[in-house]
């Protein structure tokens, strides 16, 4: 049982140097042991709601933020890969002492989730995965609604281009494609949007989040990711959506019942992509529920 997390643990970050880059955390709490994984456009910041929510039923909360994220470093090898984001999870893990950890994860940080399940299933008490599906249903059966939904990871492979386009006119591409994945929902700005722009005002942290993007078409032609990311997870799980996402279509979640194990369950809420913001009393109560039977 891992005890450290404070009110002001979710003010300021704390560091540690896991998998051979320093990570920033968010954390509150003591108890088990729960990542909560941010994904784009996004940062840890938006989570800390939640942290305290989780930490608050009687666990310890971390959440990270992701690699190339400010204020987390950046990995040498510029390895942002799927593979690589489960691996950070896990030596996460080993930091904080635990042999097992449960992880909730939204967009990126969803598939963060899958990844170290996928990798080390003897190491995930369970997974709660919010605004994606799983990875093998996403990358393998794209409908061609979803992959005009998906035109900004086709674009986010130009080289230069989004680079260009995202800071310019003060981020106002970014904030409507924010508000097409979530169109019924007035945008946080203090607690959701300032953050991510500070983010991304710095170029080189820019340039990591659109890494992930640029990792996507190799998945699909590395051995570890069909031996692993793309199987069946072994271990619990609860999908959660938003019935009027738009950017990761609710079709998508359908027939993946195969792809996971009999502890899965799909939730949906009446809201967009960033549930965690949108839906947070509910998606809150989805979550803790979980937790608590593993």
């Amino acid at each position: 049982m891992t005890s450290t997390g404070s009110a002001a643990s979710l003010q300021t970050p704390r560091y540690i140097q896991a998998n051979g880059l320093e990570f920033a955390y968010l954390e509150a709490g003591s108890g088990p042991l729960v990542f909560v994984l941010h994904g784009f456009p996004d940062t840890a910041w938006s989570f800390a709601p939640l942290v305290q929510r989780i930490a608050d039923a009687g666990f310890h909360a971390v959440a990270p933020f992701l690699r190339g994220y400010p204020p987390s470093g950046f990995p040498d090898d510029r390895d942002y890969s799927v593979a690589a984001l489960g691996r950070d999870v896990i030596a996460l893990a080993e930091h904080f002492g635990e042999q097992k950890v449960q992880v909730v994860g939204h967009d990126w940080g969803a598939a963060t989730a899958y990844a170290a399940a996928a990798l080390r299933p003897d190491r995930i008490a369970g997974i709660v995965a919010a605004g994606l599906p799983h990875l093998r249903r996403f990358l393998l059966r794209p409908s061609r609604a979803q992959l005009r939904a998906s035109h900004y990871i086709f674009k986010f492979q130009l080289p230069g281009w989004a680079e260009r386009r995202i800071p310019k006119d003060d981020f106002i591409w970014l904030q409507e494609l924010v508000q097409s994945w979530s169109p019924g929902w007035e945008i946080q700005q203090e607690g959701y949007f300032n953050p991510v722009k500070a983010a991304f005002a710095q170029p080189e942290h820019l340039q990591a989040a659109l890494s992930y993007y640029r990792a996507i078409p190799r998945i699909l032609f590395q051995r570890e990711a069909w031996q692993f990311l793309l199987q069946p997870l072994q271990v619990p799980a609860r999908v959660i959506f938003g019935e009027a996402d738009g950017c990761i279509l609710p079709q998508s979640f359908s027939g993946m019942e195969h792809l996971f194990g009999e502890e899965f369950d799909l939730i949906g809420l009446p809201c967009g992509h960033f549930l965690h913001l949108e839906s947070a009393d509910a998606f809150a109560s989805l979550v803790i529920e979980f937790i608590k039977r593993q």
